[in-house]
């Protein structure tokens, strides 16, 4: 069982961490979105005119984190289990607070988002379970 909750984590921490270091960098680099095919109007109700500052958290806080997680999970760290459930809360809120922020709802990818943010958390307790056991 741990096996398949390792490789489980490992997965979902690889997903988020490549698709958020990929648009991460290219919000950064390109803060129009238009170069992935975002459009400005989705920042009408922020505070942000651009995807820059978006594109730096996104890239820090799920692209780099969940890739640090995943090299720490597969090293064998004891407390990986701190950092599951911190970047499976993280991804799970970024996604929610996205949703209300652009007040638009794109099932395929929230709901994907969404999912991998409650496998990491879950995954997360699972291995807080056995390491306080």
């Amino acid at each position: 069982m741990k096996l398949f909750v390792k490789a489980l984590a490992a997965l979902a921490l690889l997903f988020n961490g490549t698709g958020a270091i990929y648009g991460g960098i290219s919000l950064i680099t390109d803060p129009t979105g238009s170069g992935i095919g975002l459009d400005r109007r989705l920042l009408q109700y922020t505070t942000s005119s651009s995807f820059l500052i978006p594109g730096i958290i996104l890239l820090c806080i799920n692209g780099i984190l969940s890739l640090t997680t995943l090299a720490l999970l597969l090293s064998g760290y004891r407390k990986v289990y701190i950092l599951l459930l911190l970047q499976g809360i993280l991804l799970e809120g970024w996604i929610i607070i996205q949703i209300i922020l652009i007040r638009t709802f794109y099932p395929p990818m929230h709901i994907s988002l969404l999912v991998t943010g409650l496998i990491i958390t879950v995954c997360g307790f699972y291995y807080y379970k056995i390491q306080k056991s």
